[in-house]
């Protein structure tokens, strides 16, 4: 019997019992399928993460109030500081060497008016630098710019959500803005569609620091954004921001600096073992199916016994039926993968469309395992009805019994 004929007797016996044929296909197609789109949904997720932190700039330290210990409680989870970490803490900064950019960062929300129009948006106060750290793209007029942070300056950026909702079709630079009790001239408008981590920058009105503290009554900072001038000197900039702040604090080691790479790398970690743990779960659908395509295969041993007798009969040895029948359960196992292949990337395109910010794709990896575990679970898994095929009496078989 040559390659020709088991191929050929192997599109038969799957033409000839097409409900049995549709329903394997359909166990390793949903199988597959199911691999293919919860990878692409996990993949999408960490790439959206990175993404939104590589948009936050590059060579990025973040210095926190707090030491950097667990006490038990909720995020962020550190500890109790002694000390404010204020804006002259954040002054000081500037004269380590190797820093480029510092960016005091306060927040609040306050409740924003022009005229009769008024609604709460969050109120971020910061500096110039804010603006390059953040890679932030202004769409009229100009940033904040005021020479000495410790100045409370009447003055704001506005979000391009803000303006419209506030001004309307009416020109916003050089109007002013009420924030709480205090009115802001509006001196800039970022551009349209600028996101951070999942929050729309169209939605926000930044003002000069002092100004923000001031507002909300706060002697702390929310956090300090330091900007290093190479990813070489990174650990250096690391080192030198806590020997600083522990001078300025009396020796005491209370605030928590944290890198941007250091952050990304625990999301990359958490999300990539999501990814490998779903694909898992979604795997064992491949597993039943390949159960699945055994049973079905052993019931078609029963019924076509006959058949099998004949070709004992004929001269075909054990080891050419046990052949055929795997030749014809790897054929429904791949043609079932591919379906489910095809099914699982439309599904990742109809969530790409759903989603469109989010870059969800299945990478290559996960579509190979998936055809390829397909593939052996069905060969596995046939090889059970193969053998109980090879080993039928041709007398008996041709008999029925």
């Amino acid at each position: 019997m040559t390659a020709r004929d088991t191929i050929a007797f192997t599109v038969r016996s799957l033409y000839g019992f097409r409900v049995r044929t549709i329903l394997m296909l359909t166990a390793m197609a949903i199988g597959v399928a199911a691999v293919v789109m919860l990878t692409a949904l996990g993949e999408g997720a960490r790439r959206f993460v990175a993404e939104q932190f590589s948009a936050l700039g590059t060579n990025l330290l973040i210095v926190l109030p707090g030491r950097s210990e667990t006490t038990g409680g909720p995020p962020p989870m550190l500890g109790e500081t002694p000390r404010d970490l204020t804006l002259h803490d954040a002054l000081a900064l500037q004269r380590i060497p190797g820093v480029r950019r510092v960016a005091p960062v306060s927040l609040g929300n306050a409740e924003i008016s022009v005229g009769a129009r008024n609604r709460e948006v969050l109120i971020v106060g910061t500096s110039g630098d804010y603006r390059h750290i953040r890679q932030l793209n202004i769409g009229q007029g100009r940033f904040l710019e005021t020479p000495d942070p410790t100045r409370v300056v009447p003055e704001c950026v506005i979000g391009n959500e803000v303006r419209k909702q506030m001004y309307g079709v009416q020109a916003a630079l050089g109007q002013w803005l009420r924030l709480g009790d205090r009115r802001c001239r509006v001196v800039g408008i970022l551009g349209t569609e600028q996101h951070s981590l999942g929050v729309s920058m169209d939605e926000i009105v930044l003002v000069p620091v002092a100004l923000a503290m001031a507002m909300f009554n706060k002697e702390s900072l929310f956090r300090v954004l330091v900007e290093a001038r190479s990813r070489d000197r990174l650990k250096q900039v690391d080192n030198a921001i806590l020997t600083a702040i522990r001078t300025r604090h009396e020796g005491e080691d209370d605030v928590t600096v944290i890198s941007q790479d250091a952050v990304l790398a625990t999301f990359d970690t958490i999300l990539r073992a999501l990814t490998y743990a779903v694909a898992g779960i979604a795997a064992i659908a491949l597993a039943v199916a390949g159960v699945l395509i055994m049973n079905i295969m052993l019931i078609a041993v029963t019924q076509r016994t006959a058949e099998i007798g004949l070709l004992k009969a004929i001269g075909a040895r054990p080891r050419q039926i046990t052949l055929l029948f795997l030749s014809e359960a790897a054929t429904l196992s791949m043609s079932g993968a591919v379906v489910g292949w095809i099914i699982g990337e439309f599904g990742a395109w109809a969530m790409a469309q759903a989603y469109p910010d989010v870059p969800i794709g299945a990478p290559a990896w996960a579509v190979l395992a998936a055809l390829g575990v397909a593939l052996f679970t069905g060969v596995l898994f046939g090889i059970m009805p193969a053998k109980r095929a090879a080993k039928l009496d041709p007398v008996a078989a041709l008999s029925r019994r």
